[in-house]
């Protein structure tokens, strides 16, 4: 049994890494996105492709038809989902995280959402809060991902079902 032992600049260097952002909370969300690119480029030296969406409702179809260009090789979801006062924020979140789950299992490209929906973001103070905690998000989604593709670098091709 031969062993696959792959090398991390072999994998990264294989397909691009997308970052799909919605624009709704945009100085909190771009927090996200600066830190992942920040994190990913200590690891990968191409830029990350960012594309922006009017708000996370709109994330799924961008990233499916992202993915279906086969030109990454993980994509990444963020969006600031907050409670207005009404309900729809609840929908919203749920329809953009099961639109993403469908859309790795249907593609086979990994997908990692940053998309978050914080319990209290009226109150005095959360912008702050929050803009710090989309920094760590980032860099955990980076991480997240670059483990992701070495796992999955690790498996053997299968056949292609018919």
């Amino acid at each position: 049994m031969t062993q696959f032992n792959p090398n991390i600049a072999d994998i990264v260097s294989r397909g691009r890494i997308a970052l799909v952002q919605a624009c709704w909370h945009k100085d909190i969300v771009d927090a996200f996105r600066h830190s992942f690119v920040k994190t990913w480029s200590q690891s990968d030296q191409r830029p990350v492709d960012v594309f922006e969406v009017p708000g996370a409702f709109e994330i799924p179809l961008r990233i499916k038809q992202l993915a279906a260009t086969d030109a990454y090789a993980g994509i990444i979801a963020t969006a600031l989902v907050v409670d207005g006062g009404i309900y729809r924020h609840e929908f919203v979140a749920t329809a953009v995280i099961d639109g993403l789950m469908q859309v790795q299992l249907e593609t086979g490209v990994p997908v990692f959402s940053g998309v978050l929906t914080p319990q209290d973001f009226m109150s005095e103070g959360r912008d702050a809060f929050f803009k710090q905690h989309f920094v760590t998000k980032g860099q955990e989604a980076a991480n997240a991902c670059l483990s992701t593709l070495v796992l999955r670098q690790a498996i053997p091709p299968t056949r292609q079902s018919a």
